[in-house]
């Protein structure tokens, strides 16, 4: 696919030649017919598109319909008992490097991107493994701060696939796409090599495929409920799932968490002998103001202080997010209470600096600005909420809402009606996907009837979301957020010329 979105001539001959591939798909990868939300030539982007090579491009295209004929991610069996398997005959590659592993609810990929940042600034050669990808699937696993080329991606999974083979003869379910792609990192990061890897559990912790390595820091960002028919009802239900990364020894960050759940989380440190430092005791955020581009922060760390950080992210739980990275890379390299010292300010400062999510209060596009943020639950949308007030002088903002058949919508859609002036309901490609009439119904109990527009094609919902947000006139600072979902906004980045 080339780098510049086709031109609406050409439209119908790029979705005719995609003609294998599901035809939703072949609609966003092509672009919009019309699409006025055109955001111009792409910029370099931390998200690979697909490979300019033909034959490259073929050959990852079959190995994500490979692992599209695996267990997909939301079906699961609480056990580790076939990925270990999968590590024992592959020689356990996630023995041969030290681990920092992230939990959570909300803020782990941010959060694990600040801390891969950090580490690869003090000459650390880096892993990072982050779910769910916002693009491309490639995305998951990175070297060197950036995903592995396509065709890395592809020779790893054919290294990997006559063991993956033999586990599964032997198991009575097949390995998961999601524990197939952890074993791939974690193959990937011993061929390397790298000097540390950052991993992102999938879901939970105990029995998370992820869970077959030692971290040596064990991270735990913010705890609200998700996934509640798989992980608990309450947080501290959900706490005790997510505690199971807590390993011996280890030192655990904890970000700042519900009384309930903090709890279960420091009784899981006494029981394994953990150290443990708390946001806002041991570590947190001294000051904060708004930055052009992001926000300015001083953090306390583990051994100090740290003034005049610059980090190129909105929103408050971004900056949460800065001080929990901090703080678990002081802990990875022995910055505490045995060494009271700070890290290299520069240094810290000039990785800080270089952070990006995307998905994650992106903007996309000017006059009107389009804004995309992933959060997919009522405690993500509250803290996208509150970062768009404060980071976005908007006069009337417009929403573009996405969202999963299994997630709390209601929670989700009552969480953004305050700043919402019109809401545009849709759906994404994905059968998880809730139907834009069901999702309206709901919308409309929340915003009322006059404030919902339904369009069941993102391409619409995008465009009728920009046209109403040029109703206020160029210089009136309208603006859209689209939101509700990872893969919303990732087919919206398409759309919208970026990857």
């Amino acid at each position: 696919m080339s780098e510049q979105p086709p031109s609406s001539d050409g439209f119908d001959e790029i979705v005719e030649a995609e003609t294998d591939r599901d035809p939703d798909l072949a609609v966003i990868e092509a672009g919009s017919r019309t699409l006025r939300a055109q955001a111009g030539p792409p910029q370099s982007d931390a998200v690979p598109a697909r490979p300019a090579d033909p034959e490259v491009d073929k050959a990852l295209r079959e190995v994500e319909q490979e692992l599209a004929t695996r267990w997909g991610e939301t079906k699961l069996e609480p056990s580790v008992a076939r990925i270990a398997a999968l590590m024992d005959v592959l020689g356990e590659p996630q023995r041969s490097y030290p681990s920092l592993h992230i939990t959570g609810t909300n803020g782990k990929t941010s959060t694990a991107r600040m801390i891969e940042a950090l580490l690869g600034a003090f000459d650390l050669r880096t892993g990072r493994y982050t779910s769910p990808h916002v693009q491309s699937i490639t995305e998951r696993i990175s070297l060197d701060g950036a995903p592995v080329t396509a065709e890395r991606f592809i020779e790893t999974y054919r290294d990997i696939k006559p063991y993956v083979e033999m586990v599964d003869a032997s198991q009575e379910h097949r390995l998961s796409f999601f524990e197939v792609l952890t074993a791939m990192a974690y193959a990937a990061f011993a061929d390397a090599p790298v000097d540390v890897a950052v991993v992102e559990v999938g879901m939970g912790g105990s029995w998370d495929a992820t869970n077959v390595i030692d971290g040596s820091v064990a991270v735990v960002t913010p705890i609200s409920l998700d996934h509640t028919d798989r992980l608990g009802s309450t947080p501290a239900e959900i706490a005790g799932e997510k505690a199971g990364i807590i390993k011996e020894g280890a030192t655990v960050i904890l970000a700042q968490q519900p009384v309930d759940a903090a709890q279960v989380l420091l009784k899981k440190a006494v029981e394994t002998d953990a150290t443990v430092a708390r946001e806002g005791m041991e570590f947190g955020i001294v000051a904060r103001e708004v930055a052009v581009g992001g926000q300015l922060l001083t953090l306390r760390g583990l051994g100090g202080e740290y003034e005049e950080i610059f980090l190129p992210l909105y929103g408050a739980h971004q900056a949460h997010n800065a001080a929990v990275a901090l703080a678990a890379v002081e802990a990875f390299f022995g910055v505490g209470a045995d060494a009271a010292r700070t890290l290299d300010m520069e240094t810290v400062r000039r990785a800080f600096a270089s952070v990006s999510s995307p998905g994650r209060l992106e903007v996309v596009r000017r006059s009107p600005t389009v804004v995309l943020d992933a959060a997919h639950n009522p405690a993500g949308a509250r803290a996208t909420a509150e970062g768009v007030t404060e980071s976005f002088g908007f006069s009337r903002l417009i929403g573009v809402v996405g969202a999963s058949g299994d997630k709390d919508v209601r929670g989700l859609l009552e969480a953004f009606e305050p700043i919402f002036a019109e809401v545009v309901v849709t759906q994404n490609s994905t059968p998880r996907s809730m139907g834009a009439d069901e999702l309206a119904a709901i919308a409309v109990e929340v915003f009322g009837d006059d404030r919902v527009v339904v369009e069941p094609r993102l391409d619409d919902a995008l465009e009728a979301a920009i046209t109403l947000a040029e109703e206020e006139s160029e210089f009136a600072g309208a603006g859209v957020l689209v939101t509700g979902s990872v893969v919303t906004v990732g087919e919206a980045r398409l759309l919208l010329g970026k990857g």
